[in-house]
């Protein structure tokens, strides 16, 4: 009988695992139509009051995510607004969902990563993750990945996709 020989720990593929860099910390979604009439309508003094009587130290070191859950036309000032009640107290502030809060993080965390250990690598982008990692971080690191690797590809090391691959030169 023949020895099984794991041919993928003996190459000299390099994982980039996204969940290896996915912050630590609790995500809130606040949604403001809570704080519109019927929803919909905006009316700043009723707007104002609402806001000043919120508990904003409940996102004591959060995340949050702003955004507006109905097809209101909201002012630029009023998300402005609300982001200022909760600068004292949230790590961070996004209009959006938690994805694009998820998104702005990984923005964050992946532009301060030295890729030239990867210099002429072949990199599998893994795929698989059991923390919400948006697209959008799958995107940007390969992005950030491809002026050093020889070839990225995506997925697990049995069943990669290949999506980058270094001309020869």
């Amino acid at each position: 009988m023949e020895e099984i020989i794991n041919k993928v720990a003996n190459s000299a593929l390099e994982v980039f695992d996204l969940e290896d860099y996915y912050p630590k910390g609790m995500r809130v979604q606040i949604d403001i139509s809570q704080w519109l009439l019927e929803g919909f309508l905006l009316k700043e003094k009723d707007f104002r009051e609402h806001l000043k009587n919120h508990d904003w130290s409940q996102y004591q070191d959060q995340y949050v995510a702003v955004h507006c859950g109905t097809d209101a036309i909201i002012p630029a000032w009023a998300l402005i607004l609300v982001s200022v009640h909760l600068a004292p107290f949230a790590k961070k502030v996004v209009n959006g969902t938690i994805e694009d809060l998820d998104a702005s993080l990984y923005e964050e965390i992946l532009s301060k990563i030295d890729y030239s250990v990867y210099k002429s690598k072949p990199v599998i982008v893994k795929g698989c993750s059991k923390k919400p990692v948006p697209m959008r971080a799958y995107i940007l690191a390969t992005t950030y990945l491809q002026p050093f690797a020889r070839s990225i590809m995506y997925g697990e090391a049995c069943s990669a996709v290949p999506l980058y691959k270094e001309s020869k030169k």
